[in-house]
């Protein structure tokens, strides 16, 4: 078996709803931060290429007919270079990641492109086609998020909550109160904050210019979603699922645009392509738990993942877990025996504060690990997150 290695990754910033990334195609915005590995690597043969693994969870509208084929395509990328699209929604871009380190270590590629992307604010309205000559009932369905075009089947089956919904079930399953999730949604902005003071997102950053219809471009040069709150203010939140809740737009992951792409290669790639490594690819796992209780599957992948690659959890000197959630968040880290504000996990902050589109968040949680071992000196990476209709992913690190 060879090693996969990361040998660098940068993104876009993570853009609001309907924010400054808004008037990017998904295809354009994906293919920037392609661009970017390409200024920053002259010196590699780009057309050597084995492959181009991007994460998308909507593909319904823009984002459509294979979106890292187009994105790579639209990057300036030889003709030669294929593309191939993964979904494993939330999961797409950590999968895409897996997906490109195994080809790498079972002998099939030498030198890949992984990442992801999700314009959340372009994600069309689609409707169904008639079913029946004449017919005048039509079904028009959202992409933003969630459930469309439901199977009455599923419904039956494992029904089919929303996401807020299954982080709900998740707090009264694990008794996760509305006070401890605001703590944590705080802790989160706070440390996001004192990371972007500090410039610990610049590495990995990359500015996006964005033609407007008057005047001068707008340049959006960082995070749009981290926003300065308090306890008070985030408990005077209205819950979003029913008005006993917990959940509420504080203490959940965002609706963002943004990409990422990161960038791997054996030993012989990078010998080949003057590259430095930044860290090994040690091991990748999936599971599968009950959809409604989604929020909970990096419980199994983590204990899979630390399994698979004979290491524990102990040995993990930073830890990425994406913040669907923070009721989620916190009853996975207990569960793994963690405490509510270690500080290794999410030392930057997460999702709460930086967003979450969808396709590009598993890229970004290895970016953050790989930036952040170096940063410190730390050994091991663990990367994790919930996907929905019942999944659980996680990846592990070393920095080299």
């Amino acid at each position: 078996m060879q090693t996969a290695y990361l040998c660098d990754g940068v993104r876009t910033p993570f853009g609001r709803l309907n924010g400054g990334l808004a008037a990017l195609r998904a295809d354009d915005l994906a293919a920037l931060p392609i661009q970017a590995l390409m200024a920053r690597h002259p010196q590699v043969a780009w057309e050597q290429l084995d492959d181009v693994l991007f994460g998308c969870a909507n593909q319904a509208g823009e984002d459509n007919r294979n979106v890292a084929r187009m994105a790579l395509l639209l990057a300036g990328l030889p003709v030669s270079v294929p593309g191939c699209t993964v979904n494993r929604l939330c999961g797409s871009s950590l999968d895409a990641v897996a997906m490109a380190a195994r080809a790498i270590k079972t002998g099939e590629a030498d030198l890949l492109l992984a990442g992801g992307v999700e314009s959340m604010s372009r994600a069309p309205f689609v409707m169904g086609k008639a079913e029946s000559a004449f017919s005048r009932t039509m079904q028009l369905e959202d992409t933003t998020m969630g459930w469309r075009f439901i199977n009455p089947k599923m419904q039956a089956l494992y029904g089919t909550d929303t996401m807020p919904q299954t982080a709900e079930k998740v707090a009264a399953r694990y008794g996760v109160s509305r006070e401890d999730q605001d703590a944590f949604a705080l802790r989160s902005q706070q440390r996001t904050a004192a990371a972007q003071q500090e410039g610990r997102f610049a590495p990995q950053l990359i500015g996006v210019s964005v033609p407007q219809k008057r005047g001068e471009p707008l340049e959006v040069t960082a995070d749009e979603h981290p926003r300065a709150t308090t306890l008070e203010a985030l408990a005077r939140l209205r819950p979003v699922v029913t008005p006993q809740g917990s959940v509420t737009a504080g203490n959940a992951s965002g609706l963002n645009d943004g990409a990422c792409a990161l960038l791997l290669a054996s030993e012989a790639g990078i010998g080949r392509h003057g590259l430095t490594p930044m860290a090994r690819i040690v091991a990748s796992a999936v599971t599968g738990l009950e959809p409604s209780i989604m929020g909970v599957g990096p419980v199994s992948a983590v204990r899979k993942v630390l399994a698979r690659a004979g290491l524990t959890l102990g040995q993990m000197d930073v830890i990425e877990l994406n913040e669907a959630f923070a009721a989620q968040s916190l009853a996975v880290t207990r569960e793994l025996g963690l405490p509510d504000d270690a500080a290794h996990v999410n030392p930057n902050g997460g999702a709460i504060a930086l967003g979450h589109p969808l396709g590009a968040s598993g890229g970004r949680l290895v970016m953050a690990a790989a930036y952040e071992l170096q940063r410190t000196g730390g050994r091991y990476g663990l990367c994790t997150m919930c996907i929905g209709v019942g999944q659980g992913i996680a990846l592990i690190i070393e920095r080299v």
